[in-house]
């Protein structure tokens, strides 16, 4: 009884030591162009098909050998399949639909590159625009500005002109007033004296001639 507990004691210690190693060597491997191939439940094509494996499909090797191999689907199922149909490394067809999708994605990634830098352009192209209409804007307000200065300027010198002009207008006017004022004083006095000669005249001439007729009554009367 001893001698049997030992015995499989030692068995089952190789087993799991056998496993543990298998488990450590364990790599991932593909299924070669060839479309399809089976996996089946043993070593041999007399073993029942378990799975039908497709070209660039993943599987796990659990025990690799010379001509059968004993691999595990992503889905847990094991069995075994021919080694001369697994490869290291990805199938052709894997790797160009790979690429292709990459491709795809290579693609999309550039034409929204491409579009994004149409909008850029765009945008720039109505930044410049906006940026030219207002340099135009500006030198024209400048423009107006120096022409607006100028005029404002000319207008302070006529506005002082004119307050010249018409403080040397209203002295003028007043003198005039006042020469006006002489005149008519002058011609008053020249009348008034004209008038007053004129006047002496008719009494000096009417006293004369008073004088005369009485002179000559005088004899008459002798």
């Amino acid at each position: 009884m001893n001698y049997l507990f030992k015995r499989f004691g030692v068995f089952g210690l190789l087993l799991v030591l056998c496993l543990f190693a298998t488990a450590i060597h364990a790599k991932t491997m593909y299924v070669s162009d060839k479309l399809k191939i089976t996996m089946r439940s043993g070593p041999s094509t007399q073993n029942k098909i378990l799975a039908v494996l497709e070209s660039g499909q993943v599987v796990e090797v659990i025990n690799l050998g010379d001509e059968w191999t004993q691999v595990r689907q992503a889905n847990g199922k094991e069995g075994w399949v021919l080694s001369r149909y697994l490869i290291p490394n990805a199938t052709h067809n894997l790797r160009l639909e790979k690429l292709a999708g990459k491709h795809k994605n290579l693609t999309a990634q550039a034409a929204a590159l491409i579009e994004e830098n149409n909008k850029l352009k765009a945008e720039s192209r109505k930044l410049r625009t906006e940026f030219e209409t207002n340099q135009k804007q500006m030198q024209q307000t400048s423009t107006e500005y120096e022409t607006l200065k100028s005029e404002a300027a000319e207008f302070l010198t006529l506005k002082t002109n004119y307050e010249r002009a018409a403080s040397q207008l209203v002295e003028q006017t007043a003198k005039a007033k006042k020469l006006e004022e002489q005149v008519s004083r002058m011609e008053i006095n020249y009348a008034i004296k004209w008038f007053l000669a004129g006047s002496a005249v008719l009494i000096v001439g009417f006293l004369i001639g008073f004088s005369t007729k009485r002179q000559r009554r005088r004899p008459s009367l002798v």
